[in-house]
């Protein structure tokens, strides 16, 4: 008889949040070995200062891929809601809480187009985002005329971007409020719950009576919503709103939302595998920037960071969807031969 103690620990083994807590405290022990300082106080800070944006990206993200979804537009959307900010405070004269709020809207409202497109067109997602993402990205520089950007933005606005509460950056706070907001709706909620089901088989859950067209909108506005939300803390920390705001968060979202666990053909998931999957990848980025004494291609890390996090960001998507792809077959495999198993006439029951 086994011991449950055993088979409880096995199963905690199992689970992918726990690989992905045993690889971030690898990542830390490493970093910390290689690199200068990386487990100063400050430096920690930093880490979560800089990566806010892609943390809430990756959190939006969540529900629409459960739904079987995807949104390369959230990085475009970013900028785009940066510059409209920015033209309301500094054209406009609207109080920066407002215009932030006001970018929320129009976040949203992007959201919205996609899902008008995927739910009442049946257009694929990938093509629509993909159609989004260079549409949004074209209205924020055409609105700057490709160069033009806004800065100027009262003290108390960029203090959401440069401020401490209670020794923690202001906009970590923000990011704690939506990410519970989101794991209480994916985990909490009848329309939350309803996002794997669709994921999972989108013609099943309309039989069941679930509203697809409508909880699938949920998602994709929500996303919108948040890429808003993300470029008004990004205008706040850099101190100007500039078209190309965003460039290239999509696909660090994505990557920590599939690398989190979330399958990327839909059904499966969590709203903490993201949230690993995102520390996983902030500490990534720092780190590299922090190893000053080793060379890499005749050059020390450090100078050569950006392009190594994109190169091994890259990587880990790849073998993220390589996993996903492998375990899903496996697991149709199983269900093939139980179901032909089950089949077979049983002798002691002719």
């Amino acid at each position: 008889m086994s011991n449950p103690r055993s088979f409880s620990i096995k199963s905690l083994l199992a689970r992918h949040e726990t690989v992905l807590v045993l690889v971030i405290l690898f990542e830390v022990i490493l970093f910390q070995a290689l690199g200068n300082n990386f487990l100063v106080g400050r430096n920690i800070s930093n880490v979560f200062r800089h990566s806010v944006e892609i943390g809430l990206l990756a959190l939006a993200m969540t529900p629409v891929i459960l739904t079987g979804g995807i949104d390369l537009s959230v990085g475009s959307m970013m900028g785009l809601c940066a510059v409209l900010f920015g033209m309301m405070v500094n054209s406009l004269g609207l109080d920066p809480w407002l215009a932030g709020a006001l970018a929320i809207a129009f976040g949203a409202m992007g959201g919205g187009l996609n899902a008008v497109l995927i739910t009442r067109l049946n257009l694929p997602p990938l093509i629509v985002t993909l159609g989004t993402f260079s549409l949004f990205r074209g209205l924020a520089e055409a609105l700057t005329k490709g160069s033009e950007s806004y800065s100027g933005f009262s003290p108390s606005f960029l203090a959401l971007g440069n401020a401490d509460i209670a020794g923690l950056p202001t906009q970590i706070w923000v990011f704690i409020f939506v990410a519970l907001g989101i794991w209480l709706l994916v985990h909490r909620t009848t329309v939350g719950r309803s996002f794997r089901a669709i994921g999972y088989a989108a013609d099943g859950a309309r039989y069941a009576g679930i509203p697809v067209a409508r909880n699938t909108s949920i998602a994709y506005m929500l996303a919108g919503a948040v890429a808003g939300l993300a470029a008004v803390i990004l205008v706040s920390r850099l101190g100007e709103a500039r078209a190309n705001a965003g460039i290239g968060y999509e696909l660090l979202a994505i990557t920590a939302v599939v690398l989190g666990g979330v399958s990327i053909f839909g059904g499966s998931g969590t709203v903490a595998g993201t949230f690993l999957g995102w520390i996983s990848l902030a500490i990534l980025n720092n780190g590299l920037t922090r190893i000053s004494d080793y060379r890499i291609f005749d050059q020390p890390v450090a100078s050569v960071a950006r392009e190594l996090s994109g190169l091994l960001t890259g990587l880990l998507l790849l073998t993220a969807l390589a996993i996903g792809a492998t375990t899903k077959t496996l697991a149709v495999r199983r269900a093939r031969k139980q179901s032909l198993a089950n089949l077979k006439p049983n002798p002691a029951n002719p």
